[in-house]
């Protein structure tokens, strides 16, 4: 009896050191895993898609000449805007963006008063006189809600930029306009610089 006891003692002692080496070594494989885990850098975020924003011209804009039969000026505008005729000069428009040119009789030159006569717009940001590669001219900056649109029939605020020049009797007003926080600082400065007289009317 004394015998099998013994023997039973021998058996569960070996069985219980076998555990106790088993588990270092679980615990070893666990910390491994854990470290490598770890070590993983996180994924990359998703870059957002670069665009411009609504109304902005593109930097890669080509500018061409235009000048209309009869009429003595010129002026660059983008190339590939759809145009509209009119009587003494066009409209140029491309999405949300439109210059304008046109002239008319004048008995003296524009003042900073009878350009901001011609304006309908309570909200005048500018007002004054610069100079251009063409001349002086009077210089107005405002903002006014766009013609509807003619699909949603809804407008938009626009900030509008218009000059109006002088020689001879005559004016010429060039009008250019955009939705308010497009930047086409770059782009309306080059039609403005670009316009100039070519013969007296």
């Amino acid at each position: 009896m004394k015998v099998r006891q013994s023997v039973m003692a021998l058996a569960i002692a070996g069985l219980a050191a076998g555990c106790a080496a088993a588990a270092p070594a679980q615990s070893t494989t666990q910390t491994q895993s854990q470290t490598q885990s770890q070590a993983q850098p996180p994924a990359p975020a998703p870059q957002p898609t670069e665009s411009n924003p609504p109304g902005d011209i593109p930097d890669s804009t080509v500018f061409v000449r235009y000048r209309h039969p009869g009429q003595p000026y010129e002026v660059k505008v983008p190339e590939g805007w759809a145009r509209t005729d009119l009587p003494t000069g066009a409209a140029f428009t491309d999405k949300l963006n439109s210059i304008r040119i046109e002239t008319k009789p004048a008995t003296a030159q524009p003042t900073e008063a009878s350009v901001r006569n011609q304006v309908h717009s309570g909200d005048i940001r500018t007002l004054g006189t610069v100079s251009r590669n063409g001349g002086k001219a009077v210089r107005i900056v405002y903002r006014a809600d766009s013609e509807p649109d003619p699909v949603t029939g809804k407008a938009v605020k626009d900030e509008v930029e218009r000059y109006v020049f002088y020689h001879a009797g005559h004016e010429a007003i060039l009008t250019l306009s955009g939705p308010v926080g497009a930047d086409n600082v770059d782009p309306w400065r080059t039609v403005s610089d670009s316009f100039r007289w070519t013969t007296a009317p």
